[in-house]
């Protein structure tokens, strides 16, 4: 509304409120000065989408929230005159996720806290206003054997739309070393700490926000800037860019769209993907009860494709060699076994038959011996 109350020069220098009442007197007053209006703004928008800056479906927000404005404030309008001819939204927007490169660059930002972050969000595909809610208690390290294999995390906690993602050894081996780090640098670690905070000096004991012993917490939007200062920081994103007024892919979402494609290019099933991105699976959600433990099975099955690191990928990848070598070698050295044991039953079959053919011949040469007799007698 702010967009749209400046653009027609609507007490361009007051408040979101003082435009909206001015608007509203106006509007009862004068109907085709609003139709005319809100005629002029959208055209402008219908532009910028031929123009590709802005999608279709950006044009159609503009027009829901408009309308709704209207139908609160009693201004009758002909909407339907007016959404005649505009472009239609797609369902999908056509950025792209990440390269793998791309996010491994990001991670070469500066700052200690952007790996935690990206590791986080690639592979659990949890939403930016997610870290609104993430305390330490929220992310729950799973071991098998005294290794830690990956760990849970509730997303939204105590919020009606709480559910729970996974993230790999890799994420939560880089959070564990970020709140170690605090600690040791004097701030109290609890459960309830909120797994990302604001920087502070370390010799002064603090930063722009905040002090070591009285953390602030990194909100999403603190989040998100810090991932726009990396973006262009490591020379991802370009001025030539801002020309098209678009980006290959989005800052944040790009990871949950990175980590739904790392899930499906591992052969995980699509509907266990949608249940950890927190996605609704309509009459399913009602009939499709999965096990969390049958979920983490499948979730592993992806885990080697949602590492990042470079280190950790060649040594996922020597593991996957030598696994698979092993498997050869186990499986050549039992067809030699079952070659073998078939050699030797057929030298035994072999044998057996040696012998039952000399029986044979033996019982032949008795036979020959008895007709023999038997015709000197006759």
């Amino acid at each position: 509304m702010k967009i749209f109350f400046n653009y027609i020069n609507l007490l361009p220098n007051g408040s979101l409120e003082e435009q909206c009442n001015l608007f509203a007197a106006k509007g009862l007053e004068d109907q085709r000065w609003v139709f005319n209006n809100i005629i002029k703004f959208l055209q402008y928008q219908k532009e910028r989408v031929e123009k590709t800056e802005i999608s279709g479906g950006t044009l159609r927000n503009f027009v829901k929230t408009i309308k709704l404005f209207c139908e609160m404030s009693e201004i009758p309008i002909h909407w339907k005159k007016i959404t005649r001819g505009l472009p239609k939204s797609r369902k999908y927007a056509d950025d792209r996720a990440p390269t793998s490169d791309i996010v491994r660059q990001i991670c070469g930002y500066p700052d200690r806290r952007i790996k935690g972050i990206v590791y986080t969000m690639a592979s659990s595909g949890i939403r930016l206003g997610a870290w609104d809610y993430l305390r330490w208690k929220d992310v729950q390290p799973i071991e098998r054997r005294g290794k830690v294999i990956a760990a849970k995390i509730i997303v939204y906690a105590g919020d009606v739309e709480e559910y729970f993602s996974f993230i790999t050894a890799e994420a939560y081996l880089e959070l564990q070393k970020w709140m170690q780090y605090r600690q040791d640098s004097g701030e109290e670690i609890h459960g309830n700490s909120s797994v990302m905070r604001q920087l502070w000096d370390t010799k002064k004991g603090y930063y722009h926000h905040g002090t070591i012993k009285k953390p602030e917490k990194l909100k999403s939007s603190g989040i998100k800037r810090l991932m726009e200062d990396a973006l262009w920081t490591q020379g991802i994103r370009k001025k030539s860019d801002l020309i098209r007024h678009r980006y290959d892919f989005q800052t944040n979402h790009g990871f949950r769209k990175w980590f739904k494609t790392q899930c499906e290019i591992s052969g995980m099933k699509s509907i266990n993907i949608e249940i950890l991105m927190g996605h609704s699976i309509g009459i399913s959600d009602s009939y499709y009860k999965i096990t969390e433990d049958d979920l983490l099975t499948e979730y592993l099955k992806a885990s080697d494709f949602l590492v990042i690191n470079n280190e950790n990928q060649l040594q996922i990848e020597f593991n996957r060699v030598r696994i698979e070598k092993q498997k050869e070698s186990k499986f050549l050295e039992e067809k030699l076994n079952k070659t073998d044991t078939e050699a030797k039953d057929l030298k035994i079959q072999d044998k057996n038959n040696i012998d039952v053919i000399s029986a044979l011949s033996d019982k032949i040469q008795e036979l020959m011996l008895e007709i023999e007799l038997l015709k000197q007698k006759s």
